[in-house]
Formats: C-alpha cells, structure tokens, sequence
C-alpha cells in the first residue's frame, strides 16, 4: 500500500531563485495553505487549485501582470513585501506542476 500524497510536500524544495523579496513567503504560505487539501486527481484540478490558493492568499488572479505588495510579506528591505506574477506563472507554477506529475 502506497503512502498518501500531502501537496505540502511539492512545496519542500524551494525554487534556486526568487522574483521578488516576497516570494518566498506566499510559497510557505501556500504550503501551509495546501497542506489541508486532499491531493488532487487531475492536472487540471491542481493547476485550478493553485490559481485559486494564490488568488486567495494575494486578493488578485494570477492573470494580474503587475507586481503587488502584500503587507505580511514585507520584513524590511527595499522590495521586501513584493511578489512576482509572472515568476509564479513562469516558474513556480511549471515547478509545482512537475512535481505533482512525478508522484502521480
């Protein structure tokens, strides 16, 4: 019998690079977030659910090209408390969709 699948678990290995001082802190908080939900069946269903998490985590879809600022992100530093769309759309969405392929 096979161990069951925690979506927080793609979230382990952090990318090597950021787009934004705030970056990393929506991807732990999406960890967080997704460690709640059942793993889901489908590509589509987890690509859906990711958008959704970083729609609800940051208050804009992710089609918002603009970088934004997120209060609870910022921790001092010039950019600190800004997250990059299109990294998330670029990078860590195609990383996350490559690791959920690997383990279904």
């Amino acid at each position: 019998m096979s161990t069951p699948k925690n979506l927080a678990d793609l979230f382990e290995s952090q990318p090597w690079q950021w787009g934004l001082r705030g970056d990393p802190y929506l991807w732990r908080d999406m960890q967080a977030h997704l460690a709640e939900h059942a793993y889901p069946p489908t590509e589509a269903v987890f690509m859906s659910l990711l958008e959704q998490t970083y729609q609800q985590l940051t208050g804009v879809p992710l089609t918002n090209r603009e970088p934004l600022f997120i209060e609870r992100y910022s921790h001092g530093g010039m950019s600190s408390g800004y997250i990059s769309p299109q990294f998330w759309s670029d990078t860590a969405f195609p990383l996350l969709r490559s690791r959920y392929l690997y383990l279904t």
